[in-house]
């Protein structure tokens, strides 16, 4: 069945904030917004260039679903796979091989099943010792990556980026209440204490370090954060992100704000 949806130009506001919701699209559920975000990464990506790009990616269920639609026809045939390296927003310290590491789901729901080059995965390692040497050592990697080490505003780190939002507007690991959410100088840090396990989060300047962001949201337990950042609210990290270029929304419509599902 062809997924409907309808698309909102419009932001949410505070007195003291800008424009959080930049292009707001409403698709039926979780597959249909998985399917969206599908075509519209190889939009952004299946372009004539042999350049390299660069895509972040997140956990949770709906980029799983979004895997899965990867590795199948069309977009099996379609993508540019050679060109694209693979990074994430974060992860848990774990092993790879733990059902919670979001390195070892996209490993076995997208990258064994397409054609990757092994060397265009570039996961945050959790081998390290303690999750802060994992940080700095990845910190690093996106460095050689990038080729520099400070991120110009003319040139983002990420052509596409993929993110979530969690039901208290935690985005990546960047949690409500985290120093991290202050960081500006590190590229990635440690978060411990906030969660039952460890984590590793790039920080908001190079989450911003974007051409593209697109958060995907589904689910009718995140309407009220949704509800909260339409409205910009302030408390929620998801709404603090301002990225060099588009943010956009792709949310089904149990998630969806009122406003949102009420539009023609």
């Amino acid at each position: 069945m062809a997924a409907s949806s309808k698309r909102i130009q419009r932001g949410g506001y505070c007195a003291h904030q800008e424009a959080l919701v930049h292009d707001l699209a409403v698709l039926d559920d979780a597959q249909a917004v998985a399917h969206h975000a599908a075509a519209w990464l190889l939009g952004r990506l299946g372009v004539d260039t042999q350049e390299a790009l660069a895509v972040c990616l997140s956990g949770g269920t709906t980029p799983r679903i979004l895997f899965e639609t990867l590795a199948r026809p069309p977009y099996l045939e379609s993508m540019p796979w050679h060109r694209i390296h693979w990074f994430w927003c974060d992860e848990r310290f774990v092993p790879s091989s733990d059902p919670r590491s979001n390195y070892g789901t996209t490993q076995k729901l997208l990258f064994a099943r397409t054609p990757v080059p092994r060397e265009n995965i570039h996961p945050i390692s959790t081998t390290h010792a303690t999750p802060e040497a994992a940080a700095a050592a990845h910190e690093e990697e996106l460095k050689r990556f990038y080729g520099a080490g400070t991120l110009a505003a003319g040139r983002p780190l990420f052509d596409a980026a993929f993110l979530g939002v969690g039901a208290d507007g935690h985005t990546a690991s960047l949690f409500p209440g985290s120093p991290v959410l202050q960081e500006r100088g590190k590229w990635v840090a440690a978060v411990q204490g906030l969660q039952s396990e460890a984590r590793i989060t790039l920080t908001y300047p190079v989450l911003e370090s974007s051409r593209e962001i697109a958060f995907l949201v589904s689910g009718a337990g995140k309407r009220a954060v949704m509800e909260k950042i339409f409205l910009g609210d302030a408390d929620a990290p998801a709404t603090r992100l301002r990225p060099a270029g588009r943010l956009q929304w792709f949310v089904d419509r149990a998630a969806a704000p009122v406003a949102a599902r009420a539009a023609k």
